[in-house]
């Protein structure tokens, strides 16, 4: 258990966004479930999770001990996902997905100029996305069980808009309330704690309100880059700390330097007229 590591893990660091399959040749409708982990904190990625099974084996799941991540120990979450990978009757039976939605991507999508990207929409594409990905394989999925992000009656429309055949349920605590959420919130936590664990120590559990969390930002920052690709410069906890540790910089206006827009379409100088 101790040198176990979850294959849902990239080989290397990753700046952008990650996504691992475990597919298995199932050949009957199956259940689906969507879960998340990560969403509130200011330090390292938000990762979603998918599980899938057939229907007829949703009582057998149950079965297994699968809940709510966040009541669950880490190391019996660590146990639970093990399971999932190495349990040939679970193997065959259990289909999933992670994306390791990065730092990075989060806070490029979330600060971009002019239309944000906001946490919302970012979460939502990724669920479509991921379960887009299941249909493609050809798997039959009959029902869709969503933890939800935002009002679950507006996310539940938006889901049956895109996903029209299969019977989909948006819920506030899915995951205490299916078996199949439970599962695909274990994937996605402990994912996420792996690779948190990955990139740094000692801090904390990355959440703003977590004071080892706060001391490794205060500790860590640098006053003119910041603290590199692990924390979410969107996140007002990031942002103040920058305000407060970081050196202010002067940006030129583009008075100072005329149009720079008006130079796209202009003859560009190779690199061959320096070495001239």
């Amino acid at each position: 258990m101790a040198d176990w590591k979850p294959p849902s893990l990239p080989a290397s660091d990753i700046l952008k966004t990650f996504t691992y399959h475990h597919s298995p040749p199932i050949k009957e409708p199956v259940v689906l479930g969507v879960d998340e982990a990560g969403r509130g904190p200011v330090l390292g990625p938000m990762v979603y999770g998918i599980a899938y099974c057939p229907i007829s084996f949703k009582t057998r799941l149950a079965k297994v001990g699968f809940d709510d991540s966040k009541v669950l120990t880490a190391e019996r979450r660590e146990e639970l996902l093990q399971q999932v990978c190495t349990s040939p009757e679970l193997q065959d039976n259990v289909g999933w997905a992670t994306t390791i939605m990065t730092a990075v991507d989060i806070s490029a999508g979330m600060l971009k100029p002019g239309m944000p990207y906001n946490l919302n929409e970012q979460a939502h594409d990724t669920t479509m996305d991921l379960i887009q990905k299941v249909l493609d394989a050809g798997i039959e999925v009959a029902e869709i069980y969503v933890d939800t992000v935002g009002p679950p009656d507006k996310y539940q429309r938006k889901l049956s808009a895109r996903f029209p055949g299969p019977i989909i349920t948006v819920a506030k605590k899915a995951d205490s309330k299916y078996p199949i959420v439970s599962c695909a919130s274990i994937c996605a936590k402990v994912t996420r704690d792996f690779s948190l664990q990955a990139q740094v120590t000692n801090c904390g559990s990355g959440y703003p309100s977590d004071p080892n969390t706060v001391r490794w930002l205060n500790d860590n920052v640098d006053k003119l880059f910041g603290w590199g690709p692990l924390v979410r410069y969107s996140w007002a906890t990031a942002r103040d700390l920058l305000d407060k540790k970081g050196i202010l910089v002067d940006w030129p206006e583009e008075a100072e330097y005329g149009n720079l827009n008006a130079s796209k379409g202009l003859p560009k100088i190779g690199l061959d007229y320096f070495l001239a």
